[in-house]
């Protein structure tokens, strides 16, 4: 595998812009913040601005921060292909009272959390030497499977120089091939342009039954799914880990691995009961990372139970390393307010590891629908001539922060419940915003209402 010798390496967030219609309809089986808030009222204008807030945050301590845009939601094209005719008004109001569930899930908004919108491994790892994304099918909950195919019309029009990235279909549409993106992808290394170890996490075998799943809530990603990943970014099996998520806690609603572990660089920062065969596995990563060591900090259960893992999401928080060289973890504000999760995170930056501030975020909006931080961004790490071929237009700076809470104020609604979604009108406020929207971010046509 090649190693970039460019002076400069990053990894680049680039966060879910939260789209004008999200609301809490409770669609998310297997995830518990979504269900216990289902049927309140939202706040997109909120939510938009709080992620913002946060892009903003963290390009002022001194990282490169993108935006990713939401997509066109209600969704007519679907309602069509499920048989609603007549006017892009008539489709909606048919769906809405014919088939009420449907609609709610044809406006979901959950394209926000972009951890899910790819997996993405970066030059340094691939036979090519390009960064290779492959967008997520999502075929484990409905309303995400609408996503891939405009991810990946986004994606090219953020990385669009065929020279540095390649971009592959997402996965066939079958649950033997269920692949939630970069939210059971993460990726350990000793500098972010140099070769290093992709693990990919998996909650079943989709052709062997005989082998352990969760029972009560679903396994999202298979094995099967990893490794064709895996094949289509040229990875080698030196530098490549599966291991498998511990079902009992997909079934206490650790639905991504996201939720239970997070790495960066030479930490794995995890809860002791995340994965199968852990020992085993912990071994191999160090194997194939090198003679470096690894930080491996597994939180025990005495110290935080996985109830409280999950529903202060202490590990969908962002492991970051900032330009001192130090790393910080960026959590929300729910890990403040547990007693338990701040105590332990107050102890964990006095210990002798790389993590040494916690910076706390407001992103309730998106907590309450089941996402945290990380949920909210995808990571990608490029070199300097790779950066530099990135649409420059989605790179957060301080006059893009300023026009898109402007965009915000003037497109997005205070509140929204789940039946203000059958208003025709906030189809009209959604087209529009996205519209204006791409002519910000220089996306071109993105959206089937701009395509058709």
């Amino acid at each position: 595998m090649e190693e970039f010798v460019s002076a400069q390496h990053f990894e680049v967030n680039f966060d879910g812009l939260v789209g004008p219609t999200h609301n809490y309809a409770g669609l998310s089986f297997g995830n518990v913040a979504s269900l216990s808030n289902a049927k309140a009222s939202s706040s997109p204008r909120s939510a938009a601005k709080q992620g913002l807030a946060k892009m903003k945050a963290l390009h002022d301590m001194g990282m490169v921060q993108g935006v990713f845009a939401p997509h066109e939601r209600p969704d007519i094209a679907t309602l069509r292909r499920l048989g609603f005719n007549g006017t892009d008004g008539e489709v909606l109001q048919q769906a809405a009272t014919q088939a009420p569930q449907i609609y709610q899930a044809v406006c979901s908004a959950s394209s926000m959390w972009t951890a899910n919108a790819a997996t993405v491994s970066p030059g340094a790892d691939t036979a090519d030497g390009k960064v290779h994304f492959t967008s997520a099918n999502l075929t484990n909950k409905f309303h995400r499977s609408l996503e891939p195919m405009t991810s990946s019309r986004i994606l090219q029009a953020m990385f669009a120089n065929s020279r540095y990235f390649e971009h592959h279909p997402h996965l066939p549409d079958n649950e033997h091939f269920g692949d939630e993106g970069a939210a059971n992808h993460t990726r350990l290394c000793n500098n972010y342009g140099h070769a290093g170890v992709e693990i990919f996490t998996f909650g079943r075998y989709a052709f062997d039954s005989s082998k352990p799943a969760p029972t009560k809530f679903p396994a999202r990603q298979t094995f099967e799914a990893s490794q064709a990943i895996a094949r289509l970014h040229g990875l080698s099996d030196e530098n490549t880990v599966y291991i498998q998520q511990n079902p009992a806690v997909i079934d206490q609603g650790v639905f991504h691995n996201d939720v239970i572990a997070v790495g960066n660089q030479n930490v794995l920062f995890y809860h002791e009961q995340a994965f199968l065969d852990t020992d085993a596995k912990l071994a191999e990563i160090q194997q194939k990372f090198g003679d470096e060591k690894i930080h491996f900090i597994a939180v025990k259960t005495s110290e935080v139970s996985v109830a409280d893992a999950v529903q202060t999401y202490l590990f969908n928080t962002q492991l970051l390393t900032m330009p001192d060289g130090t790393m910080a973890i960026i959590a929300p504000t729910e890990c403040q307010e547990n007693p338990r999760v701040a105590a332990y995170l107050e102890d964990l930056v006095q210990r002798d590891t790389p993590i040494k501030r916690v910076h706390y975020f407001d992103v309730k909006q998106s907590m309450r629908n089941g996402g945290g931080p990380a949920c909210l961004r995808l990571r990608v790490a490029l070199n300097e001539d790779e950066l530099a071929a990135v649409n420059p237009a989605v790179i957060m700076n301080d006059r893009l922060f300023a026009r898109l809470n402007q965009w915000v104020d003037k497109h997005y609604r205070e509140t929204l419940s789940v039946d203000d979604l059958r208003d025709p009108q906030l189809l009209k406020e959604s087209r529009s915003a996205l519209d204006e929207l791409t002519q910000i971010l220089k996306l071109g046509s993105v959206y089937p209402f701009q395509i058709d």
